[in-house]
């Protein structure tokens, strides 16, 4: 039996401990993904008939270059955060939710670096 009072026991502990800065870091990508994906749809949408030398002619312009490295990392860290916290509430055999957390922030890590070394080959011209 303690003599602390429910409140002294869990103060610092729970959600607020590190919960918000995941919470901030995925309403910040959120918000980031709102302007560059409507940036994106529209730049393909305006290339939908372009040729193969048009289209990495737009991709060595280094605004587009740096618009999509920008929606590359915010959509692979932004999808990283989600699979997170559906990780975390749906799987509770503590040794699945470590090996699939490890699984899922590798693939995104892999995938986003991908897909910046795609998009900086085409627009340096490679």
């Amino acid at each position: 039996m303690s003599l602390r009072s429910p409140l002294g026991r869990v103060r610092g502990l729970g959600s607020a401990k590190s919960g918000t800065e995941h919470f901030w870091a995925q309403r910040v990508t959120a918000v980031a993904l709102i302007p560059l994906t409507l940036w994106f749809v529209y730049s393909i949408l305006a290339l939908g008939s372009a040729d193969h030398a048009t289209a990495s002619a737009w991709m060595q312009s280094p605004v587009n270059a740096v618009l999509l490295l920008l929606l590359v990392v915010a959509t692979f860290h932004h999808m990283q955060l989600g699979l997170q916290v559906v990780i975390e509430d749906y799987i509770h055999v503590e040794g699945a939710k470590i090996a699939f957390l490890v699984i899922v922030k590798g693939a995104s890590l892999l995938l986003g670096v991908a897909a910046a070394f795609a998009i900086l080959k085409v627009s340096f011209g490679g």
